[in-house]
């Protein structure tokens, strides 16, 4: 056996990469979004005409992924979890935004409405 520890890539289902996101985000205390030269990555809505999403994912890896294409000029950054809680889901409700979680490499995955994941954060925290 290895002692190497390997990251368990996502899954195809986002409800489970959206647990994960929570979870593995409490664990590590920050989530990772990317920043480029524009400022944060941002995508249009699968769900929503006119309405933007901001993708973040709970590890290094899973953002650094999609620093190709439109966002090759990207770094995953990470945010400290307390920080993104109070003050960047309150933020992005304000600027109607949606948050994306743990999207996969289709960029596939949940957009929430930033208050519900704050309260989905909040249920996680209270358990």
């Amino acid at each position: 056996m290895s002692d190497i520890i390997s990251i368990e890539p996502l899954g195809d289902d986002p409800a489970e990469n959206l647990d994960r996101f929570i979870v593995e985000a409490m664990e590590q205390g920050c989530v990772w979004g990317l920043q480029g030269p524009q400022g944060w990555a941002l995508s249009g809505s699968d769900e929503h005409e006119d309405i933007d999403v901001m993708p973040f994912w709970s590890q290094e890896s899973f953002a650094r992924a999609h620093c190709q294409d439109d966002w090759k000029d990207y770094e995953a950054v990470a945010i400290d979890l307390e920080e993104f809680l109070e003050d960047w889901l309150p933020g992005m409700h304000e600027d109607v935004l949606l948050v994306g979680v743990n999207w996969n490499q289709d960029l596939e995955g949940e957009e929430l409405e930033p208050l519900d994941l704050l309260e989905e954060f909040e249920q996680e925290m209270s358990d």
